[in-house]
């Protein structure tokens, strides 16, 4: 590819730039490994995924294409991730009575509620964390270039009071006129795997309503990214 200066363009610009070459030359460079099935996903990018509303309009079909995909809960329901985690104990229960894990890979904390029930992944020790810090630190332990986080909203909508969650109204949620969850142990544990993994570039994808905590951004490998700006890079729909 020829070089380019980007003293030409602005700061979001070049981001985009930056991005789509990125991509085009691992998918060239994939391209030339003989392989018996087409070459799915990159091993320099992954995406984690929360269940905030920010997310929604995401299409997760496209984004498993380009890299690993972490998830929490709910999500099994209508999307199969790479990798699912899930520690609230409804919510084991839900996907052990349709039997998910028993094709896909789901982890999860050890618990008395369910230790005799089969198929599952157990995080030894227990990690004791909510769910999206979890498949975040677990996405982390698997080590990519770049990770990219969704549906990570922290406060409530609205003015911050009500509940923030795909799939609020549905079974083993809150319903969508509660009180929001409080985000202050999400926050540092989202905190602390970023600060653990200095080595790893985290991009946070949020809608221009999105909090966005001086926690995160005092971190040299954290950054943010619009959903826009997020559909352009990857060319989704």
């Amino acid at each position: 590819m020829a070089k380019i200066d980007k003293r030409q363009y602005s700061k979001k610009e070049w981001f985009e730039i930056r991005e789509k070459r990125r991509i085009q030359k691992m998918q060239k460079k994939l391209s030339r490994i003989p392989t018996a099935n087409p070459v799915k996903q990159s091993n320099q990018i992954a995406f984690v995924l929360g269940n905030g509303t920010s997310r929604q309009g995401i299409n997760l079909e496209e984004i498993s294409k380009i890299g690993k995909v972490y998830a929490c809960n709910a999500v099994y329901r209508t999307f199969a991730p790479d990798y699912l985690v899930a520690v609230d104990v409804k919510m084991i229960l839900e996907i052990n009575k349709h039997g998910y894990q028993r094709n896909h890979e789901v982890w999860t904390n050890p618990n008395r509620a369910y230790d005799r029930m089969t198929g599952f992944r157990f995080f030894q020790p227990s990690k004791g964390w909510s769910s999206g810090p979890t498949a975040l630190w677990l996405a982390s332990q698997h080590v990519y270039e770049k990770i990219y986080i969704l549906g990570f909203d922290f406060k409530g909508l609205g003015d911050g009071s009500q509940f923030n969650n795909l799939y609020a109204d549905t079974p083993n949620y809150k319903k969508s006129t509660d009180g929001a969850t409080f985000f202050g142990n999400w926050m540092r544990q989202t905190s602390s795997v970023i600060k653990q993994n200095t080595n790893i570039n985290y991009v946070r994808v949020i809608t221009p309503d999105n909090y966005n905590p001086d926690e995160l951004n005092n971190f040299r490998n954290y950054s943010v990214c619009s959903k826009d700006d997020f559909k352009k890079i990857f060319e989704l729909s």
